[in-house]
């Protein structure tokens, strides 16, 4: 089980997020809705990588976190999981 300071650490972003106190609603837009008005809002948010990276470690499947879709967000762990791939075969001379 997590260390409740270490949970808490891990989520303080949030509080200084541009999101806060906005509709969650706005975050997940009902399939093929616009994704700009929430997109917008997390442009120059100074804890959208904290975010970003929050979605990802958590398989978030829905909405827009740190600025990205879900489809946006899977082709980024697509890549990193090539790149671990890549990383783990053994280098031939």
């Amino acid at each position: 089980m997590a260390n409740p300071d270490e949970v808490a650490d891990a989520e303080s972003w949030q509080m200084f997020a541009n999101c806060l106190g906005v509709d969650p609603d706005l975050f997940f837009p009902e399939r093929g809705a616009s994704t700009k008005e929430a997109k917008s809002v997390c442009q120059g948010c100074v804890v959208r990588e904290d975010c970003l990276e929050y979605a990802l470690a958590n398989g978030e499947k829905f909405g827009i976190w740190g600025g990205l879709s879900e489809r946006e967000r899977r082709r980024i762990r697509r890549q990193r999981a090539l790149a671990r791939a890549a990383q783990q075969q053994p280098r031939t001379a």
